[in-house]
């Protein structure tokens, strides 16, 4: 455990340190397209993924990339961790978030999300704030980016009774495309509300695409039904995993054996 504290406080550090390095090698896209900041995202992203293998020894695997049907496009991703927030969008070429708007105003940062038009939503301004989000968001995919969203609005701990909002279904019936499924296992080895990674094999699986087309009712059900069956799949293996990595630490007692 003290080897898994250690590799988690060096991995934060180089993180942030990585984070504050990715800022300023984007200062120059601010004279660019939005094209420029999203490579650099990317770049971001990649790295940070490659640091946690490198550091905490999780590995990544990503299943089903083949189902991403090209253009347009809605996604839809089981959300235990902050991690998938930044993961998802190297395979897009033109990812596009709903967050919240305060997050707009941290300097560099919420500048960069205000250059690559992400979508700025106040939690706290009711039912017609969310209307016009939807209508936003919609606008936006119909012109040819990729919506990548939690159909929960926040980190569900793993284990945790999902609830799927209806604002998704919402959107879905707005943009009129197809929705990809995403399951994923991050919250074991990235959990919310602690700097704590965990080793192991985290597995993110893209699922059939959902057909544009279905009434609200008809979309909720089946995407929560084919992401929870796909996400409990996921965890019950990594935690297999994790159980026998963990027996053979050094001081386990079937190390010690």
């Amino acid at each position: 455990m003290v080897s898994i504290f250690l590799r988690s406080l060096i991995y934060n550090v180089l993180f942030y340190l990585m984070l504050v390095f990715w800022v300023i090698v984007g200062i120059p896209t601010f004279l660019m397209p939005r094209s420029g900041i999203l490579t650099v995202a990317r770049y971001w992203a990649r790295s940070s993924i490659w640091l946690m293998r490198v550091v905490c020894n999780i590995k990544v695997e990503y299943r089903g990339l083949e189902k991403i049907p090209k253009g347009p496009l809605i996604v839809a991703s089981k959300h235990q961790s902050t991690w998938e927030t930044f993961a998802l969008l190297q395979f897009f070429d033109q990812p596009l978030f709903i967050l919240k708007r305060e997050l707009r105003w941290i300097p560099f940062f919420g500048w960069y999300l205000i250059k690559s038009n992400m979508i700025g939503v106040d939690r706290s301004a009711g039912g017609r704030a969310l209307l016009q989000m939807a209508r936003r968001a919609g606008e936006q995919v119909r012109r040819g980016r990729q919506l990548i969203i939690f159909p929960e609005g926040t980190r569900t701990p793993v284990g945790a009774p999902p609830h799927y909002k209806t604002g998704v279904a919402q959107i879905y019936v707005d943009c009129g495309v197809a929705c990809v499924p995403v399951a994923l296992n991050s919250g074991l080895f990235w959990p919310r509300r602690t700097f704590m990674r965990y080793p192991g094999t985290l597995v993110v699986e893209f699922l059939d695409p959902l057909p544009p087309g279905l009434s609200r009712r008809e979309f909720i059900a089946q995407i929560s039904t084919v992401i929870e069956d796909a996400t409990n799949r996921l965890v019950e293996t990594a935690r297999r995993e994790q159980a026998q990595l963990f027996d053979r630490a050094p001081g386990s007692a079937s190390a010690k054996a």
